[in-house]
C-alpha cells in the first residue's frame, strides 16, 4: 500500500503543502506558458489538461520533446540551476496549471519528506520515460516509434484499466513526436487502421494487437 501512495500524486495535499509561492493559472489551448529562453525560475504542476513541450534548433526546426498530462510537472530543471528555459512549454487542451516560484518548491521540498519522496518518484519514472524514448528513436524504424507513441497515450501498460482511446493529437503532431513527416504517419496510419490494430469511433481506439509492431523484429 505505501509504494502505491509514493507512487500517486495527491493534488490537495500538493497544493496544501506548497502553501504562498503558487499561482493557478486558467490556460486555453494552445496557450505558451514560458518559451525556450525564457528565465527559468518556477516549477509548473499540471492540475487538468495537458501541456506539449517543444524545442527549435538554431535551422529552425521544431521537435516534440513530451506531452505531459494531469499531475505531470515540468520546468523542475531551475532546481538544479538551469538559469534559462531548454523548451517552450505550450497547452496542449484547456488546462488547469499551478505555478510555484522556484524558491516555494525548494523549501517545500526541504520541509516536507513525503512530498519529495514522491517528487522524486515522478522524476525518475520520466527519467526513466526518456531513456527509453531515446533507444527507441536510436534503434527503432518510425513505424515501431509511432505504435509505441499510440500505446503509450493509450496507457497500456500502466496499472490500473487501460484506456483505448487516444487523446485528440493531429498526425502532425505524432510526427513530431517520432521524428518523421506527416505523409509517413499517415501511410502507417492507413495500415494498421486496414490491420485492425487501430479503428476510428467518436475517436481514435488502440488495439493491444499494436503491440505487434512494436515486439516485431
Amino acid at each position: 500500500m505505501k509504494g502505491k501512495q509514493i507512487a500517486t500524486f495527491n493534488p490537495q495535499t500538493f497544493l496544501k503543502q506548497v502553501g504562498s509561492g503558487k499561482t493557478n493559472l486558467t490556460c486555453l489551448n494552445k496557450q505558451i506558458l514560458f518559451s525556450q529562453g525564457d528565465k527559468a525560475d518556477a516549477v509548473f504542476y499540471i492540475q487538468a489538461g495537458k501541456v506539449k513541450l517543444t524545442v527549435v534548433s538554431q535551422q529552425g526546426k521544431e521537435a516534440i520533446v513530451a506531452i505531459l498530462e494531469q499531475g505531470g510537472f515540468f520546468g523542475e530543471g531551475c532546481l538544479a540551476g538551469q538559469l534559462v528555459c531548454m523548451a517552450t512549454a505550450t497547452t496542449a487542451e484547456d488546462s488547469t496549471i499551478v505555478r510555484i516560484d522556484k524558491q516555494a518548491m525548494i523549501e517545500t521540498l526541504h520541509n516536507e519528506p513525503t512530498f519529495s519522496e514522491l517528487f522524486l518518484t515522478y522524476l525518475l519514472a520520466r527519467n526513466i520515460r526518456i531513456q527509453e524514448d531515446l533507444v527507441d528513436h536510436l534503434f527503432n524504424s518510425s513505424e515501431k516509434r509511432l505504435a509505441r507513441v499510440l500505446l503509450l497515450m493509450a496507457h497500456f501498460g500502466k496499472e490500473g484499466k487501460p484506456e483505448p482511446v487516444v487523446p485528440k493529437v493531429s498526425q502532425e503532431t505524432l510526427a513530431e513526436m517520432i521524428g518523421t513527416t506527416r505523409s509517413r504517419v499517415s501511410f502507417f496510419m492507413n495500415k494498421f487502421r486496414k490491420l485492425g490494430f487501430v479503428y476510428y469511433n467518436g475517436g481514435l481506439h488502440v488495439h493491444s494487437s499494436l503491440l505487434n509492431i512494436v515486439l516485431h523484429d
